[in-house]
Order: structure tokens, then sequence, then C-alpha cells
């Protein structure tokens, strides 16, 4: 009997690469991030949707859900995210307040940028809302204290700390609220609109602020 010729398997197929499925969700994510900034700069707040952000965005509304519990929720995220995106994209002299030894001067140039800022409609927009939502969504008013307020308030206390420990300001003044004097008139003429911003203006704080606050 002849042999029988030997036989071969055939050779796997080679594997087909796998969709990378943190990078789809990533893409995605940043679609509904700026879909959401983009809508509630262009209709509103309160004309904001899920469907609508969904729709902009090109996902199906399941996958926001299957995110966030809510508009406000998507929202603050993109938000944060936009915030990131900004520091990031102004190096490491966009942490922080600085500190060259002029208390003044380093004050009213963080001030300054925050103007700018509240008067930027990309941050404008979104940041009206969250503020407006967090006073009747206890959740929302919570985190955006949490994720947003309270870091940006810690740079001050830390700076006026370090002017303490320089001897630039009273060794006996809490620096949590001693900033309230300053930062709190700001936020409440911009939420209110009770008058326009402006960096004249918020210069004008620092002196009234730090006249009160000098050595005695």
């Amino acid at each position: 009997m002849a042999a029988s010729k030997p036989t071969h398997a055939p050779a796997p197929a080679a594997d087909k690469p796998h969709p990378d499925v943190s990078r789809r969700s990533q893409r995605s994510r940043r679609a509904i991030y700026d879909a959401a900034l983009a809508l509630v700069a262009e209709v509103g707040y309160p004309r904001t949707t899920i469907e609508g952000i969904a729709a902009r965005a090109g996902v199906g509304k399941q996958t926001i859900y299957r995110w966030w519990s809510s508009k406000a929720d998507v929202l603050l995220e993109a938000f944060l995210d936009l915030g990131d995106r900004a520091v990031q994209a102004a190096g490491e002299e966009g942490v922080g307040i600085p500190d060259t030894g002029d208390l003044a001067a380093d004050l009213k140039s963080v001030l300054r940028a925050t103007v700018d800022e509240l008067r930027d409609p990309e941050f404008e927009a979104p940041y009206r809302a969250l503020a407006a939502e967090g006073v009747v969504n206890e959740q929302l008013g919570r985190a955006f204290l949490t994720e947003l307020l309270e870091p940006s308030l810690q740079l001050f206390v830390d700076r006026l700390r370090s002017a303490q420990d320089a001897g630039h300001l009273r060794a006996d003044l809490d620096p949590r609220i001693a900033l309230e004097l300053f930062v709190s008139p700001l936020a409440q003429r911009w939420l209110q609109r009770t008058a326009p911003i402006s960096h004249e203006y918020t210069d004008t704080l620092v002196d009234y602020a730090l006249h009160g606050l000098a050595p005695r």
C-alpha cells in the first residue's frame, strides 16, 4: 500500500485585530463633552437635553445614561475637562497662584485671568448653568463645590498663608475668610450681573481687601 501523503493542518487564519474599546469610548466621551458644552452655549441649560446631547455627539442616549445619570452630571464633567485642558495648554504657569513676594500683584494677576475666563463664552455659559442648577440640585451643588470651587479657593488660601509666613499679613487672620473679601464680590457681580466685571474692578477689590488686612 502506498504511503499516504502527510496531511498538513490548514494554517490558522490571522487573528483579526480587536477593536480598541477604550479608544472608542474615549472618542465618544469627548464627543459628548463637546456636544454638552456647545448646546448649553447655543440654546441655554433649560433647553439642553440628553437626547439633544446624544444627537449632537452622534451616540445613542443609552451611551450617555451608561456613564451619567443626568445632563447636569454630563455638563459638570465636561466643564471640569474643559478646565483641565486649559491648564494643560497653559503649562505649569497655569497652575496655582504665583508667589513673587508681592501679594497684591500676585492676586491682581490671577483675578485678572479669572475675569478673562468668566467673560469667555466657552466658559461662561456652562459655568453659569452649573452655578444656577447647583442652587436647586443639592447633589450637583455639592459636586460643584467639591470638585470645582474648593480646589480653586484652596489656591488662594495657600497664597495668603504664604504671605502670613512672610509677615505681609496679620498672623491672626483666617485665610479662608479673608479670601472672600475679593473673591465673593466678583462672583456676586458676575452671577447676578449687577455691574460689569473688569481688570480695574478686581484690582480695586484687592486694594480694598489688603488695606484692611495689613499688619497692625
